[in-house]
């Protein structure tokens, strides 16, 4: 498959030629959900509210409950059924999500960890076969990877403490296009096409759907979903219940274990367990503003929050966007909070995370001032924060779907929330018309490293695997809610986020253009420009820096808000369907939910 799109960015404008990889290609290996063209977008402006998500049937669903009176909460539920439909491939009712609330009438900031866990069954060898460790691209399919759903029962308990509308009619958009059927978008043909997940192909329900009459979906071709459409009217009826208990439970049981391919040993007991989590979130300060968000086992908003308290020591203001001294600082502080993530960050109920160390003021500024003005330190080690305990380093692999959405309501309430099955169409097992995540595989596979110690990110049972979603808020010198930021992108989101926050600080940007700007990462590794860019004409200045480049596809998704004048404003990535809108008039009074 190929097309043609082309767009403005901010720095200059250019045209990009986007290729499906095949399967076996470099690009579909380290980023399998590729790039899948560039979409020209418009910022959206209300008075009233926002919504950004990853497709404009996701966004009108939202924006929906916004205009009957519903919270922010009411809007990101009807939101993600909506995306786990027309966007399977990148979250989903089967996957787990990190949500980040904002009371206005309360002035508090809470959060409810979504993540999946391994089965009771599982140990720190869960990956080995006959004494080996398993490849990646092996392991991530099946049965092995599948940890249990955290979706529903988080949407459940946000909706309980802060929705507004009846459970039920939040149901009712995904419900209708689910029955009806929606045209099958661009994106999600090409990623289809592009044949990287063997378990689309291998498991019956995955093939059936993806693959009628052995084809790819095509663009543009109607597809019905009435098994999700059949689950989600249960759901809405029953709660929770409709999908951790009974029929669905066990239809998750069943695939997981009687995988073809990587069978697991997953239990009743380990479904209808589950519950979600609520701890503090975490916050530290960028100037004069306030930037928080998940604390671990999101691995990402606490580096966030380091590159950001390190680049504090320079002055990113009178730096152009995208300057070659920009992507310098940015990625040299970016090495240092990856190497100190790799060692340090896992769940923190089976591996203490010394957190406020890491975050620790003077600690930032010792990590700082090892970053050269101009040359790359190479290979960054990691740092020794209070707190710490012995552990080995392990860059667990991320991979780039996953979504995010951003609402702001007309109360004041907001939501900032990353979402994901993992690895594109998750572990490719289909059940009642949705997709199971592959999150174990976001474990390091191996337990531990030459030296002996212990890797924190290990598995081990009832775990969460350590992730790099970090949906992000940011608040003004006056306390109030500023910008809404969260991407998708794998270990990538981590520098997607940090760049888009420094580009509506520092640059002054609006949030379509902090969208737009090309894209770079830094993972202690090499520094990935985005090709086809702006950015590959400074390829050779940064190699002269001593930086290993790689020029590839960096399929960013960052959905954000910001207000500006006394207006939300909205900004949805150019590399994905998103869309952003916002209420025209006033909502009408919502009859309350609680």
């Amino acid at each position: 498959m190929r097309f043609f799109l082309s767009t403005c960015y901010l720095l200059s404008c250019f045209s990009v030629q986007a290729v499906i990889p095949d399967a076996t290609s470099k690009s579909a290996q380290q980023d399998p959900e590729a790039a899948t063209g560039i979409y020209a977008k418009q910022q959206a402006s209300s008075k009233y509210s926002m919504v950004v998500t990853a497709n404009p049937l996701a966004t009108e669903a939202g924006l929906t409950m916004l205009e009957l009176g519903g919270s922010a909460v009411d809007a990101a539920i009807a939101a993600q059924l909506m995306l786990g439909l027309v966007e399977p491939q990148s979250s989903g009712i089967g996957g787990g999500l990190f949500l980040l609330h904002w009371s206005e009438k309360q002035q508090q900031l809470t959060t409810i960890d979504g993540r999946e866990t391994a089965p009771k069954a599982a140990t720190p060898d869960w990956f080995r076969e006959n004494g080996k460790l398993l490849p990646f691209r092996t392991a991530f399919v099946g049965g092995k990877a599948v940890g249990t759903p955290g979706v529903i029962a988080a949407l459940y308990q946000a909706h309980q403490r802060h929705g507004k509308l009846p459970w039920a009619d939040l149901f009712a958009p995904a419900i209708k296009t689910a029955t009806e059927g929606f045209e099958v978008s661009p994106r999600m043909h090409g990623l289809v096409a592009d044949r990287s997940n063997p378990g689309l192909l291998n498991f019956t329900s995955s093939q059936q759907y993806f693959y009628p009459d052995g084809e790819a979906l095509a663009v543009g071709s109607l597809r019905k979903n009435p098994e999700y459409a059949a689950l989600l009217t249960r759901i809405a009826k029953e709660g929770p219940s409709a999908f951790y208990q009974g029929q669905n439970a066990q239809a998750i049981v069943d695939a997981v274990n009687n995988a073809s391919i990587n069978p697991g040993k997953m239990t009743i007991e380990d479904i209808q367990s589950y519950k979600p989590l609520s701890y503090a979130p975490i916050c530290a300060p960028y100037h004069s503003y306030k930037v928080c968000g998940m604390a671990p086992p999101s691995s990402g908003s606490i580096a966030v929050l380091q590159i950001l308290g390190m680049l504090s020591h320079f002055d990113m203001a009178k730096l152009a966007p995208n300057s070659e001294q920009a992507i310098h600082l940015i990625s040299q502080a970016s090495r240092l909070a990856f190497s100190d993530r790799n060692r340090y960050i896992a769940d923190p109920a089976f591996s203490p995370v010394p957190i406020t160390g890491l975050l620790d003021e003077q600690y930032l500024k010792q990590r700082a001032a090892l970053i050269h003005p101009t040359l790359d330190m190479k290979q960054a080690e990691p740092g020794q924060p209070v707190g710490a305990k012995p552990l080995s380093s392990s860059a667990a692999l991320e991979y780039a779907n996953t979504s995010h959405l951003s609402v702001v309501a007309a109360d004041g309430s907001a939501v900032s929330m990353t979402t994901s099955i993992e690895n594109a169409f998750g572990s490719g097992l289909m059940v009642n018309g949705y997709l199971l995540n592959n999150q174990l595989t976001d474990f390091s596979l191996d337990a531990r490293t030459k030296d002996g110690l212990w890797v924190a990110n290990r598995v081990e049972a009832g775990k969460r695997p350590r992730s790099s979603m970090a949906p992000m808020m940011v608040f003004n010198p006056q306390g109030e809610l500023a910008m809404l930021i969260g991407s998708p992108g794998g270990s990538r989101i981590i520098g997607y986020v940090a760049q888009a926050t420094i580009a509506m600080i520092d640059w002054q940007l609006g949030p379509q253009d902090a969208a737009n700007l090309p894209k770079f990462t830094h993972l202690n590794d090499v520094l990935a420009l985005e090709a086809g860019t702006p950015l590959t004409l400074l390829q050779g200045k940064l190699a002269e820096r001593g930086y290993q480049i790689r020029l590839t596809d960096l399929t960013s998704g960052l959905h954000l808000i910001k207000k500006v004048n006394g207006q939300w404003t909205g900004g949805a990535d150019p590399r994905r369907e998103g869309r952003a809108l916002g209420q025209s008039s006033p909502a009408k009074p919502a009859i309350s939910a609680n």
